[in-house]
Parts: structure tokens; sequence; C-alpha cells
């Protein structure tokens, strides 16, 4: 049974932290390639942050230098680390996970939401 569930979202100010966090069950951890979404009000799913099995990262820009994706391989847990967050960071986030190389990802958390005023 495959699990991602997702915690640490809420609201907070302009400049402000918040981490994200994701515990995944049910999947081959160490074949695993993860991603953070989110989805504005409004506006489409976006992939912000990308995670390989042996730990490389990449980022879209608008986000690069404020978060930090990571992951603790004992505890099977995504993290996002968001710092100095803007009012356009509000969002829903979901974490999503998948054997790395596959077309297309089929695990995906419920969501947790983020709003930043």
């Amino acid at each position: 049974h495959v699990q991602l569930v997702e915690s640490g979202g809420g609201s907070v100010q302009a400049g402000g932290s918040l981490k994200l966090s994701c515990v995944v069950s049910g999947l081959d951890w160490s074949t695993l390639c993860m991603d953070w979404y989110r989805q504005a009000p409004g506006k489409g799913r976006e992939g912000i942050a990308h995670i390989e099995s042996d730990g490389r990262t990449r980022y879209i820009d608008s986000v690069r230098g404020r978060f930090t994706i990571f992951k603790d391989d004992r505890k099977k847990t995504l993290y996002l680390q968001m710092d100095n967050l803007e009012p356009e960071d509000t969002a829903e986030y979901l974490c999503a996970a998948d054997r790395c190389g596959v077309p297309f990802i089929n695990f995906w958390g419920q969501g947790t939401q983020v709003t930043v005023s």
C-alpha cells in the first residue's frame, strides 16, 4: 500500500520560512526520484523541485536559492525547506514519487496548503 503523507503547511508572512515533509511508504526508497509540485488558485500544477535517488537536485528559477529539497533515507522522508517566502508562493504543495526514469509520476501526496501574506 503506497502512501505519501505531507505535513508542514500553514500561513506565514512574507519573508518567513516553512518546512514541508512527505513521509513515503510502500515504495522501494532506493529507486525513487521525488518532486515537489505546487498549484496556485486558477493556475496549473508546476513542478518546482526535484531530487534524484543519488541526491542530485534541480529547481525552477523562481524558487532556486530560496527553497531546498532534501531527503532523509533512514526516515524515508522528503523535505522542502522554504525560506524568504513571497506571496506568489501561495499554493497547495504536493509531493510526488516514482522510480527514476518512468515517463509519468504515479504516486502523489494529498497536498498541504501554504499561504504567504
